[in-house]
């Protein structure tokens, strides 16, 4: 138990120091106290919800009715229209702060790169909506490790020296859209009484490919 224990925080330790790396490298000029902030916004952001809309869809809903008969109990299937109420809302951690990041990082981005940018996020954005499956009464999986891969290796392609910002922002947003964004018909049809852009399945996409495509990058 001592052995675990020295273990869990040792890899703690080391997972904080690849973050702060990882953030020391895209934003350079805020210091140590500014990193911490924006690490612990996105981490304690994630629980974090912004109500956006309400939505009410109608599906068809199984229920199960017993009848006894002679001491029998027969199940009895019942097939109805139900009436569900679904919130859309943004999350902190996984949607805003990731943005805003991404959009400060643009205006550090030179004009000519900008068409490289788009090409990066055009190929995440695609294989993540690819990739991305939706779970009936929860919402949009995502495999956390397809993103960063995807992002930092566009990175390396089309990034040149600024394969850092583009693998943050083609990891983020390419995730964000892919994942959440192009699904929202499919979404709002899953019967979740919440359905959180950049939340549940999706955050650790978001929060992954931002971190370790620029480490990769």
């Amino acid at each position: 138990m001592i052995l675990s224990v020295i273990l869990s925080i040792v890899f703690y330790l080391i997972y904080v120091n690849i973050i702060g790396t990882a953030f020391q490298r895209l934003f350079p000029s805020m210091g140590r106290i500014g990193i911490f902030l924006i690490l612990t916004t996105c981490l304690l952001g994630s629980y974090v919800n912004i109500p956006l809309k309400r939505y009410s869809t109608t599906r068809p809903q199984l229920t199960i009715r017993e009848v006894s008969a002679f001491g029998i109990t027969y199940p009895v299937p019942n097939i109805h229209m139900g009436r569900f109420e679904t919130l859309l809302a943004l999350n902190v951690g996984g949607a805003l702060v990731p943005t805003v990041a991404s959009i400060y990082l643009l205006t550090q981005l030179p004009t000519n790169m900008l068409p490289n940018l788009g090409i990066a996020l055009l190929i995440v954005t695609a294989i993540v909506r690819f990739v991305s499956r939706p779970i009936q009464g929860m919402g949009i999986i995502v495999p956390i490790l397809i993103p960063p891969a995807i992002s930092s290796l566009a990175a390396l392609v089309f990034g040149g020296d600024f394969s850092h910002i583009i693998a943050y922002v083609s990891g983020t947003l390419g995730t964000l859209l892919g994942a959440d964004i192009l699904n929202l018909n499919r979404i709002l049809n899953l019967g979740a009484p919440i359905i959180s852009i950049g939340g549940a399945g999706t955050f650790d996409g978001v929060f992954l490919a931002g971190v370790f495509g620029v480490l990769l990058a």
